[in-house]
């Protein structure tokens, strides 16, 4: 067994679908479960319906229509006959959406985003799946929703892996091409949930793990695995093979092309990934396994923009330890922020967080109540694994440095 994710690059226009038929035809689609993401810019979009939803109702059908309109015209430039099922069911889809934003009665954020953010992956798949069938590649479209099993921790919802392990293994037929969704799962009372932003990595080795599948292919619009993002530094890498262990660190660390929870259950079975090119198929990409070294042995740069770099200080001059950066870490824990840098001396704390939810305003408040607080927002975090000084003095050229940390391997800088 394989899986292969298709991620929104891949799908983005009715072009890029035959592209994905195409890569099908090249490598193979025997005893293959593929994952797929939401087409193209769907999920901002939708994110857009949300947002509406909460902040300007009057805006909100106007968001919708933009979605519907944009998989319309994928439609119509993928199948010649309008009277094709598939245009009934993409109608439903959308029906279904609209239905939930008009009765739904919850207030809370989280819940009402992975109910709306679900269906872009509901509908590209559900495209993806009449398009193959429409031109001789048989499979079998499947719900995420009724294999993976999760908390109700809507946004980041946590996989129940026993129950996500039974229901893929009684209910999965794997003797035909299968196509489901990334990204979804469902909780105990099936409501749809999100396993995070980027998160059809994730669910590629969910399915992965409970097949003991042979391998993951996730196809970008890249190579395979840089030594960093082409969009921020110039002269990047292909990287033709990491360990798991690397690329761990570089997922922790906020690398975008493998999802962090993605290396974990993959490790586990010591299952490799192989991230490849959808464009030119054929060649090798970057392959993820046990035991094998960085090659080549070069610097990574990693940017995370739009992050907040939060300093406190004790009110009394008392020592910042124990008890202390216990209440901090709980607060940060309670207001669901995700920690990238961690820096204290004996009266100061600094950490830089990924303010995900929008909690930042109630954590300052609540924070404040102990310690007196500098709070830098919009910054951005650079780091670096396998650094030498020649790559660390030219990227601290012309840059306010905020913070700055190094270890025998990383060196991370939190800049304005």
């Amino acid at each position: 067994m394989q899986i292969f994710k298709f991620g929104g690059a891949s799908v983005k226009d009715a072009n890029s679908v035959k592209n994905l038929a195409k890569v099908l035809k090249t490598v193979g689609y025997k005893n293959v479960l593929i994952v797929i993401s939401a087409m193209g810019k769907t999920t901002n979009a939708l994110e857009i319906v949300v947002n509406n939803y909460f902040e300007n109702k009057a805006e909100l059908k106007s968001a919708v229509q933009d979605v519907i309109k944009y998989h319309n015209n994928i439609l119509l430039d993928l199948f010649e006959n309008e009277s094709h099922p598939i245009f009934k069911k993409a109608t439903n889809l959308f029906r279904e959406l609209d239905d939930f934003l008009r009765t739904n009665k919850s207030p809370d954020y989280n819940y009402v985003y992975d109910q709306t953010i679900s269906y872009g992956e509901l509908v590209s798949t559900t495209i993806i799946s009449s398009y193959l069938n429409y031109i001789g590649i048989k499979n079998n479209w499947i719900d995420a929703r009724t294999h993976i099993k999760t908390d109700n921790y809507y946004r980041r919802a946590n996989v129940d892996w026993e129950t996500t392990q039974r229901n893929i293994t009684t209910l999965l037929d794997n003797k035909i091409l299968n196509i489901t969704q990334g990204f979804l799962g469902s909780d105990s009372n099936n409501f749809t949930t999100t396993l995070g932003r980027e998160g059809s990595d994730y669910t590629a080795a969910i399915y992965a793990y409970c097949l003991n599948a042979e391998s993951v292919t996730i196809w970008k619009d890249v190579p395979g695995v840089l030594n960093a993002d082409p969009r921020y530094f110039e002269n990047a890498q292909l990287l033709n093979q990491i360990s798991y262990t690397e690329a761990i660190e570089l997922a922790f660390y906020g690398a975008s092309v493998i999802h962090p929870k993605t290396l974990q259950p993959l490790q586990r079975k010591e299952i490799p990934l192989y991230v490849k090119s959808f464009v030119n198929p054929k060649d090798n990409g970057t392959r993820v396994g046990k035991g094998i070294t960085l090659e080549p042995k070069v610097p990574c740069f990693i940017l995370k923009k739009h992050q907040v770099l939060i300093s406190l200080s004790s009110l009394d001059f008392s020592y910042i330890v124990e008890d202390n950066i216990s209440e901090i870490f709980r607060l940060l824990h309670s207001y669901k922020m995700k920690v990238d840098v961690i820096q204290n001396s004996a009266i100061s704390f600094s950490v830089c967080v990924d303010n995900v939810f929008n909690n930042l305003e109630k954590l300052l408040q609540h924070l404040k109540a102990k310690f007196s607080v500098t709070c830098y927002k919009n910054v951005s975090l650079y780091t670096i694994r396998h650094y030498n000084n020649d790559v660390l003095k030219k990227l601290e050229e012309d840059k306010s440095i905020l913070l700055k940390q190094l270890t025998q391997e990383t060196v991370q800088i939190v800049t304005t």
